[in-house]
């Protein structure tokens, strides 16, 4: 799809901050993230929606999704997760993604009004992505998910 945002992040063309990846999936930080932590979770190929998706990718996809919740929550000691889809309605990119954010007690997010951040800068974004690229990689030797980018 040439004119999707995230099919150019997967191709290369667009930067974004890279967390994990392997043959079928790619994380990376949202760039207007809820909370420092906020990540996404897209399959490479060109899906739009969670219903256009193969059921064969479900497990693995959502697999990959169960190891990025507990690596933010870990990465950024939050006391747990919010993991949502949008499918077409608010999906502000047209490429089906899962969104990942932690979740600390108190801190504003009521129901689906998503008051959006920006990290404080480049090194602050950096420091949330290695941070979240250790603990995955520390998490997936354990689950034999897959290996961190490199």
């Amino acid at each position: 799809m040439g004119t999707c945002l995230f099919c150019k992040i997967v191709a290369g063309t667009v930067a974004a901050a890279t967390v994990w990846e392997d043959a079928a999936t790619l994380v990376f930080l949202d760039h207007r993230p809820l909370f420092p932590g906020h990540c996404l979770v897209i399959p490479k190929m060109h899906y739009e929606t969670l219903t256009d998706l193969p059921a064969e990718m479900v497990g693995p996809l959502f697999g990959i999704v169960r190891l990025v919740a507990t690596a933010v929550e870990q990465a950024v000691d939050s006391d747990g997760s919010l993991v949502a889809i949008n499918n077409r309605v608010s999906q502000s990119v047209p490429h089906l993604h899962i969104h990942v954010v932690p979740r600390r007690k108190k801190d504003g997010l009521r129901g689906f009004f998503w008051p959006r951040q920006k990290y404080e800068g480049t090194a602050e974004m950096e420091r949330v992505r290695d941070r979240l690229r250790e603990t995955i990689g520390r998490l997936s030797a354990n689950q034999e998910i897959g290996n961190a980018p490199g």
